[in-house]
């Protein structure tokens, strides 16, 4: 009996530690990557990628500049070289990078040097920052295909350039059209173009 018992008692021991063990086996590490693009206000690209499938968080920030932990203030003078920007976290087995740019192309204008629509300096430039070489030749690519499908009438303008140092932008700039959906900006600028991108881009929405 006392036999019995210690042989129910093992095979409960071996039978937790299988299930426990195939538990942390189905548990897979998300293999996760970040583009860096500018494409005029940060809080447009910011609104509109937060609600692609695959983007699991959007910062707005800056980068491509000369001069160490800019400020909104210093930035908007155009003096300092850097672009509004967002850095995006995505899932490549959901979304790829080079969706990520297709969406870009479409949601700003990049033939417009420094500046979209009424929102004029360099720091509105059309610039993707590539993170490694597969980011850029993926880019020019993508850049050359539009030029050989003429997809626009002038110039495509867009810069790009590799990331040197990526700087998240004050808190308030943060998630900045869901937390402010009345102000004037994203009532006037950001809603349309959201409004826009989701009857365009089905397939990409949440």
């Amino acid at each position: 009996m006392k036999y019995r018992t210690i042989l129910m008692v093992l095979s409960l021991i071996v039978i937790n530690a299988t299930m426990a063990f195939s538990g942390k086996e189905q548990k897979v590490e998300k293999h996760l990557e970040k583009a860096t693009l500018g494409g005029g206000c940060f809080w447009c690209l910011e609104a509109i990628y937060q609600r692609v499938k695959g983007v699991e968080s959007v910062i707005s920030g800056y980068a491509g500049g000369n001069v160490e932990n800019p400020t909104y203030e210093a930035v908007c003078t155009g003096t300092t070289g850097h672009a509004e920007v967002v850095q995006i976290t995505f899932n490549p087995d959901i979304i790829s990078y080079e969706d990520i740019l297709n969406i870009f192309w479409q949601i700003h204008d990049p033939t417009q040097l420094n500046r979209q629509g009424n929102d004029i300096g360099t720091q509105y430039r059309s610039v993707i920052f590539y993170h490694n070489d597969e980011q850029k030749q993926t880019a020019l690519a993508s850049k050359e295909q539009l030029k050989k499908e003429q997809v626009y009438q002038k110039p495509i303008v867009t810069e790009i350039s590799s990331l040197d140092k990526f700087y998240a932008a004050e808190k308030y700039h943060q998630n900045y059209f869901n937390n402010n959906p009345s102000q004037t900006y994203c009532q006037i600028v950001i809603a349309p173009k959201l409004k826009k991108f989701k009857k365009s881009f089905t397939e990409y929405l949440k």
